[in-house]
């Protein structure tokens, strides 16, 4: 059994894990990145990345290399999935990168961790380890001690967890549990070409219906068809054990237009996943353990902010390290959650009824939403100038460059 000493141990090697470890180690500090798998990689397949995002990896220097397989779409058009009638369009042009400074990209959820693991391989103030499962980790005043699946123990002077949904890391704070809505998701990729006669290559397309919606975009420069249909689950809602299977998911989208079925029909997942958020926290930290991405602050897919909000943790913990006078002070660690707790707390509240008007049964609901969305100007932003912002604040780290902070304009 070995029992080495880390000085700062990041657990988890997903995209907000190899962000903070990449950010962390360009202000100085040695960082030790642990990932359960024997292999980097990402579950799920497409990824939307909003100008808040693309913003903080232009910070980071990444964003030249993740641009080199996304695609920029010129617009998202949300349908309704049951009569295919189109509701509202988002333009994604010259009017939207002049209003945020940065554009909004899709990719494969891989060629963004490639990018990343990338950078991080080549720090030299970054320790990269696969085959590593925490099972245990225990804090005490001058330590934390983290225990692996394989017997090793080692001890760290901070350990930042990175480690998902499930986290274990966040047992040093609370006790709290994910909680399950019932929503279930099916994802895959096809190859543009069999969807090009009914569907376009440059936009992204949401279609919204009772108790489900299914979301489409191009990834890897338009040579890949992303498809994501997330039903509510019947189901599970009455009690049953079969639920979120692909007899369920057809049986749901049954009642959708043809390129619907169609499309769903691509989806080859025999079981979806289980799509579950957290609520709010007040606090992310204890003395020596704070969370970022998911097993901070988990949120519903409805904003597409999950990843984003990882990587501007990312960004407002480094920049507070990378200010701290003394080594790793508690400080540093309340200044992060200043920043950051309210501005993620709100993106896991408005999930959630953004949600629930994209899969409400309600038929007056229904009517206003859809004769509001049809109301609306292809270029009206205003009701995202709070998610997507430039930051009012930031943390300048000891080469005077500006590390985003994420206290955006808020409407």
């Amino acid at each position: 059994m070995t029992q080495p000493h880390i000085d700062l141990l990041i657990a988890g090697g997903g995209i907000g894990g190899l962000a903070t470890a990449l950010a962390v180690a360009r202000t100085g500090r040695r960082v030790h990145l642990v990932e359960r798998a024997e292999a980097f990689g990402e579950i799920g397949a497409g990824l939307q990345i909003g100008p808040n995002a693309t913003r903080a990896l232009d910070e980071l220097g990444l964003l030249d290399g993740v641009l080199d397989t996304a695609v920029k779409p010129r617009r998202g058009i949300i349908f309704d999935a049951v009569t295919g009638e189109k509701l509202t369009t988002l333009d994604f042009g010259e009017k939207f990168l002049e209003r945020y400074g940065h554009p909004y990209i899709v990719t494969h959820r891989r060629d963004l961790l490639d990018v990343l693991l990338k950078a991080c391989q080549e720090e030299e103030n970054i320790t990269l380890s696969n085959g590593r499962e925490l099972v245990a980790v225990q804090e005490d005043d001058d330590k934390v001690t983290v225990e692996f699946k394989d017997g090793d123990v080692w001890t760290c002077d901070l350990i930042i967890g990175a480690d998902g949904l499930k986290s274990k890391v966040r047992t040093l704070i609370d006790e709290t549990q994910p909680v399950f809505h019932g929503h279930v998701a099916f994802r895959g990729t096809v190859p543009t070409e069999q969807v090009a006669d009914f569907i376009s290559s440059e936009d992204v397309a949401l279609w919204i219906g009772p108790g489900l919606h299914l979301m489409q975009y191009p990834v890897r420069g338009g040579t890949l068809y992303n498809q994501v249909a997330v039903i509510e689950s019947p189901r599970y809602a009455a009690g049953r054990s079969d639920w979120g299977t692909s007899e369920e998911l057809h049986e749901v989208f049954a009642q959708t237009c043809g390129p619907v079925r169609r499309s769903v029909d691509m989806i080859e997942a025999e079981r979806g996943t289980p799509v579950s958020d957290r609520e709010p926290s007040d606090t992310w930290s204890s003395k020596r353990a704070v969370l970022i991405g998911d097993a901070a602050h988990a949120m519903l897919q409805y904003l597409g902010q999950g990843a984003c909000q990882a990587l501007e943790d990312a960004l407002s913990l480094a920049g507070h390290l990378d200010q701290a006078e003394e080594d790793l002070p508690l400080t540093a660690i309340k200044g992060y959650e200043q920043d950051r707790i309210e501005r993620a707390s709100r993106c896991q509240r408005v999930a959630r009824p953004w949600g629930a008007l994209w899969h409400t049964r309600d038929e007056t609901t229904l009517a206003l939403r859809n004769r509001y969305f049809k109301q609306r100007a292809d270029d009206d932003y205003t009701e995202l100038d709070w998610l997507y912002s430039p930051s009012i604040n930031a943390t300048p780290n000891a080469e005077g460059k500006k590390y985003e902070t994420g206290q955006l304009h808020h409407v």
